[in-house]
C-alpha cells in the first residue's frame, strides 16, 4: 500500500513561485508513473506533469510548459513540482498520484508516462491548495 502526502501549497501573487512536495510511504516500484494533477472549482481534474519512478523524460502539460518542472528525490521517496511565473489560472487543488498501470507513449525518440486521472486507479494524496492572486 502506498500513501502520498502533499505539502507546499500556499497563496502567492502573480509571478511568484512555489515548490510542492509529495512524500510517499510504502514501496513505489520503478515502473510506477508519478504525477501531479490539479483541479480548479467547477472544472475537471487536469494533468500537470508526470515522470516514471525510475526517471526518464518528464511529461509536462502545454499549459505549464516552460514554467513548471517535475523532479524526484529517490532517497527521500519524494516527488516535487516546481512552479514558477505563477498565474491566477494556476489556482486549484494540486494532487499527487502514483499509477502502477500508466499509459505510456513515445514521441521523437523519447518515452513518457501518463497517469490515469481516475481516482479509483492508482494511489492519490489528499491535495494541497495553491491560490494565485492578481
Amino acid at each position: 500500500q502506498v500513501q502520498l502526502v502533499e505539502s507546499g501549497g500556499s497563496s502567492v501573487q502573480t509571478g511568484g513561485s512555489l515548490r510542492l512536495s509529495c512524500a510517499a510511504s510504502g514501496y513505489t516500484y520503478t515502473y510506477y508513473c508519478m504525477g501531479w494533477f490539479r483541479q480548479a472549482p467547477g472544472k475537471e481534474r487536469e494533468a500537470v506533469a508526470s515522470i516514471y519512478r525510475s526517471g526518464g523524460y518528464p511529461n509536462i502539460a502545454a499549459s505549464v510548459k516552460g514554467r513548471f518542472t517535475i523532479s524526484q528525490d529517490n532517497a527521500k521517496n519524494t516527488l516535487y513540482l516546481h512552479m514558477n511565473s505563477l498565474k491566477p489560472e494556476d489556482t486549484g487543488m494540486y494532487y499527487c498520484t502514483a499509477d502502477p498501470n500508466p499509459e505510456s507513449y513515445c514521441s521523437g525518440g523519447y518515452c513518457y508516462c501518463r497517469p490515469s486521472p481516475d481516482t479509483d486507479s492508482g494511489y492519490w494524496g489528499q491535495g494541497t491548495q495553491v491560490t494565485v492572486s492578481s
